[in-house]
């Protein structure tokens, strides 16, 4: 006997099945459609960029950490926004700084540098300089070290002891791990603008009254970089290569 079957019990006997396969989409640990997670490479929110790339080392709201503060009002007066970009994209060869844009073999897009870029630009705060001109990011001419001797007496002795192996007030900056770890651009950074989330002040204040000047600023790091080890190995290498050449002797 052939039995035939409405449409209606087809529907009703089918609903079991259906809800069974709509049902293994809230299954325990599977994701809902709203939870899927956004592809890293696009992923522009400045907070999350900034969070996941830079606060280890410039601190939680860029205050500055184990690398100087990103929201010091004197940085963004002498760091353009191509400067920042550049850094931020291509890194510092030879120290801590890594590049992150993927042309550099980083992970970020031009766009999340961009973002970043932005952000800091947005986020900080541009110093009040009271009429006074800052240094240039970037030296104009090449430090001399004799007098930059002289100029760190004058500056910067004070805090950081003769000779720069520090003080109660302030650390070595003549360690060679430091120096090993930090390039010239990021001493002369530092001198100009300061650490203030460490106490350090800026180029105006080391000396009450008197500023540093541009030279004073080149020649003193010019003095820092001769005390890195392998320059120091540099200078006692020229030595010796004079004094075998002449037969003199120390």
């Amino acid at each position: 006997m052939r039995v035939t079957r409405s449409p209606m019990m087809i529907l009703l006997a089918s609903l079991p099945a259906l809800a069974a396969v709509a049902g293994c989409n809230y299954a325990p640990g599977n994701p809902a459609h709203e939870a899927a997670v956004a592809q890293p490479n696009t992923v522009t929110n400045f907070d999350a960029l900034y969070q996941q790339n830079c606060a280890g080392c410039h601190g939680t709201h860029g205050q500055g950490g184990a690398a100087n503060g990103l929201e010091s009002g004197v940085y963004l007066v002498i760091a353009d926004d191509s400067t920042i970009r550049r850094v931020t994209a291509e890194g510092v060869s030879g120290t801590s700084m890594p590049a992150f844009a993927q042309s550099s073999g980083g992970m970020l897009t031009d766009a999340q540098i961009d973002s970043i870029v932005k952000g800091i630009r947005e986020r900080g705060t541009i110093a009040n300089l009271e009429g006074t001109v800052p240094p240039s990011y970037a030296a104009k001419t090449p430090g001399d070290a004799k007098r930059g001797a002289e100029i760190y007496n004058t500056f910067c002795s004070s805090c950081h002891g003769p000779g720069g192996s520090g003080t109660t007030k302030a650390s070595s900056i003549v360690d060679a791990a430091y120096l090993t770890l930090v390039s010239d651009q990021y001493l002369r950074t530092v001198v100009i603008t300061g650490r203030p989330e460490l106490g350090a002040p800026d180029w105006r204040a080391d000396v009450p009254g008197r500023p540093m000047s541009e030279a004073d600023v080149s020649d003193v790091v010019a003095w820092l970089s001769a005390q890195r080890p392998e320059r120091q190995g540099e200078t006692a290498s020229r030595v010796n290569s004079t004094n075998a050449y002449t037969g003199a002797t120390q």
